[in-house]
């Protein structure tokens, strides 16, 4: 039988170690994968302890968020969302700029395709987004600008334990990889409110091929696994035709905020 990563246990054991010059800040070569039905990861103790209870006590306040219902109910603060406070916020801490600033080095997309390559899922990106001479000249002569830079963008993230949700979906065609971090104190969240990340497939094999992210409800979809809401854990997804997952709704108090920090690597 195959083993849930969400318990610590690879689907299909890798060997992740990447040499650091101890100044990283994410742990990115601790990942295990499940690769069916499609590449998902779990980073844990993607901190190290003290900077991670560090960023937790010193994540933004909610009302330098901007309150989001579309497909799902959420706050945002990120370089779209209220951008002013979020550079403001980050100018104003130490540990969470200098986090912004590695996940914007120049190094860090190449870190990530790394991480993945050592667990056998190749892209074929590079940190200059680079994608093959012959879609260039398509691109070229059809008189299209490609879309071919890649970026990393940071943005922090809030649902309320009461009834917070995001609904089934494979992420925007843009993207290419996410990583979600949570952000909760141990002991802060009781595992019977839920938050956890559900992977998913549809129950109508019509919809598996969603490449453009159609969203689904929550009865369209079978949950495969859950993976919990846990401290200074890492949730990697690779966006697919059929990566399909969602948050189902919380059943918290209304007052209990399920805090993640979220990396995209997308194209521009």
């Amino acid at each position: 039988m195959r083993e849930s990563i969400a318990k610590g246990t690879p689907a299909h054991p890798t060997s992740n170690a990447l040499p650091t010059d101890g100044e990283q800040l994410l742990k990115l070569g601790r990942a295990h994968f499940r690769y069916e039905p499609y590449p998902i990861g779990m980073i844990r103790d993607i901190f190290d302890p003290d900077l991670y209870a560090r960023l937790v006590d010193t994540f933004p306040p909610i009302d330098f968020f901007r309150f989001m219902q579309v497909h799902g109910d959420k706050w945002s603060l990120s370089e779209v969302n209220n951008p002013d406070l979020y550079h403001k916020f980050l100018r104003s801490s130490d540990e969470w700029h200098r986090l912004f600033k590695e996940v914007k080095s120049p190094g860090f997309i190449d870190q990530v395709l790394r991480a993945l390559a050592q667990s056998k899922i190749e892209l074929g990106l590079n940190a200059s987004g680079a994608v093959g001479v012959l879609r260039k000249l398509r691109d070229s002569l059809l008189g299209r600008k490609s879309r071919n830079e890649l970026r990393a963008r940071f943005e922090f993230s809030m649902m309320s334990a009461a009834g917070g949700n995001i609904l089934p979906h494979t992420d925007s065609p843009q993207k290419h990889i996410t990583l979600v971090v949570s952000m909760v104190k141990p002991g802060e969240w009781d595992p019977s409110w839920g938050g956890g990340t559900d992977l998913m497939r549809p129950l109508d094999p019509s919809e598996n091929f969603n490449h453009l992210n159609r969203y689904l409800d929550f009865d369209q979809v079978e949950t495969l696994e859950t993976m919990p809401y846990e401290p200074n854990q890492c949730v990697i997804f690779v966006k697919t035709f059929n990566s399909l997952h969602a948050v189902q709704p919380m059943r918290g108090p209304r007052e209990v905020m399920r805090r993640t920090l979220t990396v995209n690597i997308e194209s521009t």
